[in-house]
């Protein structure tokens, strides 16, 4: 069990630190964009909000990656499972359950899980912030 835990808790470190990166960049990009005077508040919402958003979709799917390379390395699934597809389900926690960890590594789909949470909610916090800024400047700009 504790092979697990250092093992999965490893791999959530990569992605925690995949994720740093990705968040540090999308919010210095966001506060370079809220910098500058925009005469279409909602135009703008919407050119701030997609590239952020599909950017930290792309990042999911990349986390996920590490995750399918992790089973990969340890042989987490039978033998012909789709690794890929297999990290999504536990990563998104929608649990299928066609395809289920071999027993010495069962607690790699709970961690998994666990880290796609936390990075779900991370990702949902900075789009939240980014999306009051955006309007909170859109409504300061607007008074004037």
């Amino acid at each position: 069990m504790v092979r697990q835990f250092l093992f999965g808790g490893g791999v959530s470190v990569i992605n925690i630190a995949i994720h740093s990166l990705v968040m540090a960049v999308v919010v210095w990009i966001a506060q370079l964009a809220g910098a500058k005077e925009r005469l279409h508040p909602a135009l703008f919402l919407a050119v701030v909000m997609i590239p952020i958003v599909s950017v930290l979709m792309v990042t999911h799917a990349l986390e996920v990656i590490v995750w399918a390379a992790a089973y990969a390395l340890v042989d987490a699934a039978p033998a012909g499972s789709d690794l890929a597809y297999f990290a999504f389900v536990n990563y998104t926690t929608l649990g299928y359950g066609d395809i289920v960890p071999v027993e010495r590594w069962q607690l790699l789909g709970p961690l998994t899980a666990m880290n796609g949470v936390l990075m779900f909610g991370w990702s949902t916090a900075v789009i939240f912030e980014v999306l009051r800024r955006t309007m909170a400047r859109s409504a300061t700009l607007a008074s004037f």
